[in-house]
């Protein structure tokens, strides 16, 4: 299928061999590090971080939790709006590690050109996870969306731990910078910004991987924030560093939960495990149509953090090679069925299909992590294209 792989980055293809070094040559009495004990099995859809019962679902056993959260999102929205039907803007973007400044640019270029939406859901996964909140919040936050990907330099966001990290340790670097950095942009003010928008019945949600049960969880940060929890900021901040927690290359976080009156530690990491992009569930049409009428239009946007071209090399015969040529092409085809999916869902729904993506012209090379003179030339790439008015694709190419 022509256009279908997505580019590995230098670091994901770095991350990948040392992955595989880790599992071939780690010492035998080599203990794993201390983390406190995981829900059991049978507890795990009843483990709550704050004790809100809608503070976030785990897919799919919690869908039918999550189309009453956007039923209720409805009741709310059909209010704020005194009972007008103004189109639903949806937005999804998707994991893509530095190309994130790609969809950054996009954002801010889209505010330049005058016709960016407010959005009533926005979602994100990875660095898409990082954008949302600022998506959700507006253009008026334009500026602090380009700061973090246009003068943000790597030792901003990871610490080099080494190579010996890939055996001795749960990554291959230090996500401190990272956590600072995240704790930095999630003020009182962002805060305050997110409830307001959940209570006029928009909704912001994040997906994160959570490994002990090999399940995908969408966080309501919304709803998170406007719960007046004394830990509501330090859970949101500690999801988002989740969210972009690319398995080796960033340390997992672990979540403190209670299952049953106990204690317990649930490991979460990138949701690009699962999903590099989300939108909707299936039922939203249905109940787009019960509540506010079937006149109601709605619009999607998908922007996908990395290009669909696929990344011609010539593989060298060793096994790490082969190994990390073949998951970072697995990722890449996922990441273009993830799009697709959405594309066929919005088609049957009769909702506008919009899709942005790196294309084949943008050639600026690649050379390190977090490159800043990579990231700030696909900033201005996405930045040049939407001001003048964003060429959405309306179907994934090939």
């Amino acid at each position: 299928m022509d256009g279908a792989i997505d580019r590995p980055v230098a670091n994901r293809r770095l991350l990948l061999r040392l992955a595989g070094l880790s599992a071939l040559t780690a010492p035998a009495g080599c203990a794993p590090l201390a983390r406190g004990p995981a829900v059991p099995r049978e507890e795990v859809f009843q483990a709550t971080v704050l004790g809100l019962p809608n503070e976030r679902f785990l897919i799919p056993r919690d869908l039918p939790a999550l189309a009453a959260e956007y039923d209720a999102a409805f009741e709310r929205r059909l209010r704020h709006h005194r009972g007008t039907q103004p189109p639903y803007e949806m937005l999804g973007v998707s994991g893509g590690g530095e190309d994130g400044a790609f969809g950054a640019g996009l954002l801010n270029g889209w505010s330049r050109h005058g016709n960016r939406p407010a959005f009533d859901l926005v979602t994100g996964v990875s660095t898409g996870a990082l954008t949302a909140p600022f998506a959700f919040l507006g253009s008026n936050w334009d500026g602090g969306l380009r700061q973090i990907y246009t003068e943000t330099p790597a030792d901003q966001v990871l610490e080099a731990r080494g190579y010996l990290a890939a055996i001795t340790d749960d990554a291959l670097s230090d996500s401190a910078p990272l956590a600072r950095l995240i704790a930095n942009a999630l003020d009182d003010r962002m805060m305050t910004g997110l409830a307001e928008g959940y209570r006029q019945g928009r909704l912001l949600f994040v997906g994160t991987a959570h490994l002990d049960a090999q399940v995908p969880v969408t966080w309501n940060i919304g709803a998170i924030a406007a719960s007046g929890h004394p830990e509501a900021r330090t859970v949101i901040r500690r999801v988002l560093l989740a969210s972009a927690a690319i398995p080796g290359a960033f340390p997992p976080v672990m979540l403190e939960v209670t299952a049953a009156g106990r204690r317990y530690e649930e490991m979460h990491v990138d949701g690009g495990a699962f999903s590099q992009v989300f939108l909707y569930p299936r039922r939203l049409t249905e109940l787009r149509r019960q509540r506010l009428g079937q006149g109601m239009a709605a619009n999607a946007y998908v922007i996908r953090n990395g290009r669909f071209d696929p990344d011609w090399t010539q593989v060298d015969r060793s096994t790490l090679t082969i190994a990390a040529r073949a998951i970072a092409t697995m990722i890449g085809s996922a990441g273009y069925n993830d799009v697709v999916r959405l594309w066929v869902t919005a088609e049957r729904d009769a909702v506008d299909f919009n899709l942005a993506y790196i294309g084949r012209d943008f050639d600026t090379p690649y050379t390190e992590p977090f490159d800043q003179t990579y990231m700030r030339a696909l900033y201005g790439y996405g930045f040049d294209r939407a001001k003048g008015g964003y060429p959405w694709a309306k179907r994934p190419p090939g």
